[in-house]
């Protein structure tokens, strides 16, 4: 097993260390965020807190959870090696960027994490796939390999889907517990409802996302029918156009 390290100790940090319990590894987290590294120690007997100096000179694998105004400062003054493997999480930060804050390092790929490697099923788009995150994560996680950096970006753009989506499935709890007075019912409902959705549906892109939209889509039907108000909407529309607005922002190419 590999000793890892965490030079960041915010909530998706936490997360990773969470996801990575029973795996055998001895992980150090950096002291920055002391409650949280504290918190983490006292939960896990694998897990130690240490200086940023000793969570890189004592780690095989070195996983970057800093802000980038804090990485430039304070990662050229770690102890990076050539046989160091090392993980980036961060926003704002291009690899090529990295490289040059720790030049001894060859190594050196990004993903993107989310809350739920914490419990696992998380998809991690990487880039390059070094091998290292599939090392760490691949046991519990979804690995997607991508061909660039820009591919990897679009994966932000994706992710803030999630926001609108979870709007949507208020808007019909909102609904449902208008005509019924009971809004913890209609709650309970709604999420279990798309949580067994998405349990069943097939996650290994052989088109599941199509099945469950045939087998929900009963032509005249009441999904049909909702589904056909929402297109004349241009809700599918509007969807593509943010989607679109975020580009500059993603280092995209223009639509």
């Amino acid at each position: 097993m590999a000793r890892i390290g965490f030079l960041g100790t915010g909530a998706i940090a936490e997360a990773m260390v969470r996801g990575l319990d029973g795996a055998g590894h001895d992980i150090l987290v950096s002291e920055r965020n002391a409650a949280t590294a504290q918190r983490l120690a006292g939960d896990f007997a694998g897990v130690s807190v240490a200086t940023n100096a000793e969570v890189v000179a004592q780690s095989d694998i070195v996983i970057l959870c800093l802000m980038s105004g804090i990485a430039e400062r304070v990662l050229p003054d770690l102890p990076f090696r050539a046989d160091h493997k090392v993980i980036s999480v961060m926003a704002d930060m291009p690899r090529d960027r990295l490289a040059a804050l720790i030049p001894d390092v060859a190594d050196l790929s990004l993903t993107i994490p989310l809350p739920s490697i914490a419990t696992g099923g998380c998809p991690l788009p990487v880039w390059p796939d070094t091998g290292s995150v599939r090392a760490v994560f691949g046991a519990r996680n979804p690995v997607i390999a991508v061909e660039s950096e820009a591919a990897l970006n679009a994966h932000f753009g994706a992710c803030a889907v999630s926001l609108p989506v979870m709007a949507l499935l208020r808007t019909g709890v909102d609904w449902l517990a208008a005509q019924t007075g009971d809004r913890t019912g209609a709650e309970i409902y709604v999420t279990a409802m798309f949580g067994a959705y998405f349990a069943a549906m097939r996650k290994d892109g052989s088109g599941g996302i199509d099945t469950l939209m045939a087998d929900l889509g009963t032509e005249g039907g009441l999904n049909d029918s909702l589904r056909n108000t929402m297109v004349q909407a241009g809700a599918p529309d509007a969807l593509l156009e943010g989607l679109d607005g975020l580009r500059e922002r993603l280092g995209l190419p223009p639509a």
